[in-house]
């Protein structure tokens, strides 16, 4: 941006002054920070105007492969079976647990 100079004679540079307020509210009734995000009453950012831009860009583009788009890829769910030696060490571990327990209300106790 531009270093504007005002009537006293002091510089104001623009960018800065933008970068210094970019997430807060902007004057108006668009529901948007200084940098452009869609935000809630609270402040929060719902979308940001990344998001807004790379929507615009692909409804304007005709090519396919210059559209934005992000791919998901989800994560299978891996469900481990135990074997019994682990079975039993885990067992063994809620026993140790509650020993302590035991432990620690007995001292509490003296």
């Amino acid at each position: 941006m531009k270093n504007y100079r005002t009537a006293m004679g002091k510089v104001v540079d623009m960018a800065a002054l933008a970068a210094r307020n970019e997430h807060t509210r902007a004057v108006g009734n668009m529901r948007v920070n200084a940098r452009g995000d869609t935000i809630d009453a609270n402040g929060r950012v719902i979308r940001s105007v990344t998001e807004k831009v790379n929507e615009a860009y692909g409804k304007t583009v005709g090519n396919k492969s210059a559209q934005v788009k992000r791919q998901v890829t989800t994560k299978p769910k891996v469900e481990l079976e135990l074997t019994q030696a682990e079975k039993e060490l885990e067992e063994s571990f809620d026993d140790d647990i509650e020993v302590e327990k035991i432990k620690a209300q007995e001292t509490k106790k003296k």
